[in-house]
């Protein structure tokens, strides 16, 4: 699906785009995985999206402000929030497609 649908969309879409990093990352532990997660606002074609990756299961990814970055992963949307893209690592069950962040010449997976 193209990022401009799936950022209207109500399912969960795989996308792929490429945007500029917006502010500095911030870490939580997820409430469901209990896992490490970094979390950072992308401005994209289709509008900002916030990308969130565990961090427990591929290395943070040293972005700041200005930044471009390409991103693989699994777009949600929580009403009246900015849409969420996750999964932006391998699945380590191999039940899912990988996604991944590449920033800087380097790919985070």
């Amino acid at each position: 699906m193209d990022l401009v649908s799936a950022y209207h969309a109500a399912q969960p879409a795989q996308v792929d785009f490429s945007g500029t990093v917006r502010g500095a990352p911030h870490f939580f532990y997820g409430r469901r995985t209990h896992a490490e997660h970094e979390a950072f606002r992308v401005r994209s074609d289709a509008g900002p999206i916030e990308v969130v990756d565990n961090v427990s299961l591929a290395p943070p990814v040293p972005v700041r402000d200005g930044d471009r970055v390409e991103v693989s992963g699994e777009m949600v949307h929580d009403p009246g929030r900015i849409p969420v893209v996750h999964w932006t690592h391998h699945d380590p069950s191999g039940r899912r497609a990988g996604g991944f962040i590449r920033w800087d010449g380097r790919l985070y997976a």
